[in-house]
């Protein structure tokens, strides 16, 4: 009988997130040890998607994987970052783990990245939805019953945070959007579909604007002051459980 793959499945909580799990578990060679998801310290909350670790955890249980967090400050320096996810990847390792899932469908910087923060470790990288035409790719989440709602949006996004994604909903993105919002342009939470147990049910708080400063592209000879930044940000729906 062949030796099923040690894996560690990197969750976000999100559509992508979810439909590859969805292929991993039907996939006989592929054992999921751990849900691993990345929380920010001072919130409680999901880094990036800012979801309550509250519902992190009621959707984590809706799908029966151990849940991982990996804790982490406030914007985390990249030196910060990528020591603290080696610890824990090492950590995994000396698990008998061998291999983690990612949800990325075509950014070939990010990957890369990983890969090689993997390798450094010695683990192995599975991407089950890479290279996918991301229109099949919510397009197909849709047909599987899955349900998810937008929780985190651009700056000029706002009308669509806080909205279940369908059909009619991807049709009214702009054009200049990706309907997975694969280049960071939304985040969703997934609640409902084949992979949980039961749904998760959420009431919808309030909607709030965080805003960073950008950096702009700088010739050689500019000095970085404050008028180099272009300030941008998010809009989130805050989730209640």
């Amino acid at each position: 009988m062949r030796t099923k793959k040690q894996c560690i499945f990197n969750w976000s909580g999100g559509k992508d997130s979810t439909l590859a799990l969805h292929y991993m578990l039907q996939d006989p060679s592929i054992q999921i040890r751990y849900l691993v998801t990345s929380v920010t310290e001072k919130y409680n909350r999901v880094s990036m998607h800012g979801i309550r670790e509250s519902l992190l955890i009621k959707q984590v249980k809706s799908i029966g994987i151990p849940l991982h967090q990996i804790r982490l400050p406030e914007m985390p320096n990249m030196e910060t970052y990528d020591d603290e996810m080696r610890k824990h990847l090492l950590k995994f390792r000396n698990e008998g783990i061998t291999h983690a899932i990612y949800g990325d469908i075509f950014l070939e910087d990010l990957k890369t990245y990983r890969e090689e923060r993997l390798a450094e470790v010695g683990l192995t990288g599975i991407f089950p939805l890479w290279n996918r035409n991301t229109h099949d790719v919510i397009n197909e989440f849709l047909q599987l019953n899955y349900k998810t709602i937008i929780v985190c949006a651009q700056h000029n996004l706002k009308s669509f945070c806080g909205k279940v994604i369908t059909k009619d909903l991807v049709d009214k993105f702009p054009l200049t959007i990706d309907p997975c919002g694969e280049n960071g342009e939304f985040h969703t939470f997934a609640f409902e579909g084949p992979i949980f147990n039961k749904e998760i049910a959420f009431d919808l708080g309030d909607k709030v604007f965080r805003s960073y400063n950008a950096p702009k592209k700088l010739d050689n000879e500019d000095e970085e002051t404050d008028s180099n930044f272009n300030v941008m940000g998010f809009w989130y729906i805050d989730l209640l459980d």
